[in-house]
């Protein structure tokens, strides 16, 4: 396998060296792409120095069989041509192509089979938020039918980059020599503080983050008439998001029998003692879940919380996982 990664010097590129690594995926070669600033950058690799090229228009994608993408929408796509030319599959991290209908939106435990139908060499990886909520949905939706979703997030910095991690470390400095923090990669301070702002604003008043996980929840699951709601919000957190999530079905669905569902379900930990939390995800890989309960609104219903690692499952590892779907399955 010849595998290359644009944007190979952000936080979801550094976590795809380790990932790959982790997952033991087969690499012949690889080769890493970022912005001419970037150009030169070494980077260790199963203990050798791959070098950062300079991603231009042209062929240097010739030979590649899979391309891990996540430097942005508007690299994903300007390049996007150049990238998938010669057979490349390009596996992208943004948000440029998720709702296209010729683009398959893939979460490998929930319809890993959609990686087959790409026309355009470009299969997307799903917003973080949705990727660990819809693992936990698919199991459910095998035992009855899912009706409505409403879901609360509490996102960490990571999901923001690089930068916005510095900044939260750099706030809560300032915070503590008695400085004024700031604020640059968020709306508003993040230290001490939670955010329920995150992306733009749309004409409903729901932000495009929220509905992400309305539109793309649905894609994924294959279920157009499935209501999905959300709120979004930012807290003081470095890495791992948590949700807080309530699910109706066509009947009831009892927790003992999710608990279930969910212990034999891949990708999935149930947390009997205790419960999940960030502190505690940050570096794992699976989608934790806790607090199990029957929704006392509604007789159909359950809540639950999860956590999971938004660098990993939610970007680099799912992007792995599709790879490996592919190769496992073809």
């Amino acid at each position: 396998m010849n595998i290359a990664i644009v944007g190979a010097g952000g936080a979801v590129g550094q976590e795809l060296l380790k990932v790959l690594d982790e997952q033991d995926f087969p690499v012949d070669e690889l080769r890493l792409f970022g912005r001419a600033t970037s150009a030169g950058t070494r980077y260790c690799f199963r203990g050798r120095e791959v070098t950062v090229e300079a991603l231009e228009e042209g062929d240097a994608f010739r030979g590649i069989d899979f391309a891990f993408v996540s430097a942005g929408a508007g690299v994903s796509e300007q390049f996007a041509d150049t990238i998938t030319r010669h057979g490349a599959l390009m596996i992208d991290n943004s948000s440029a192509f998720r709702m296209c209908d010729d683009v398959p939106l893939v979460v490998p435990e929930v319809n890993g089979d959609d990686a087959f139908h790409a026309p355009r060499g470009i299969i997307a990886n799903p917003n973080c938020t949705t990727i660990q909520m819809v693992v936990t949905l698919k199991p459910l939706a095998e035992i009855a039918p899912l009706r409505r979703v409403h879901v609360a997030t509490y996102q960490a910095a990571s999901g923001a980059g690089l930068p916005a991690m510095q900044e939260l470390v750099d706030q809560h400095r300032s915070i503590a020599a008695g400085e004024t923090p700031r604020v640059e990669k968020f709306a508003h301070q993040l230290a001490d503080n939670v955010i329920p702002h995150i992306d733009v604003f749309q004409d409903n008043d729901y932000t495009k983050e929220e509905m992400k996980m309305h539109f793309e929840t649905k894609k994924i699951m294959h279920a157009p008439a499935l209501e999905v709601s959300a709120t979004c919000v930012r807290v003081p957190v470095m890495r791992a998001h948590s949700e807080a999530i309530w699910v109706s079905a066509a009947e009831p669905i009892g927790v003992e029998r999710a608990r279930q569902a969910w212990r034999n379900a891949p990708g999935v930990v149930v947390v009997d003692d205790g419960y999940p939390m960030p502190l505690h995800a940050a570096g794992t890989d699976p989608v934790f879940i806790g607090r199990v309960r029957e929704d006392l609104a509604d007789p159909c219903g359950l809540a639950y919380w999860c956590v999971a690692d938004q660098i990993k499952k939610g970007a680099a590892l799912n992007a792995v996982q599709i790879a490996r779907y592919i190769l496992d399955h073809r």
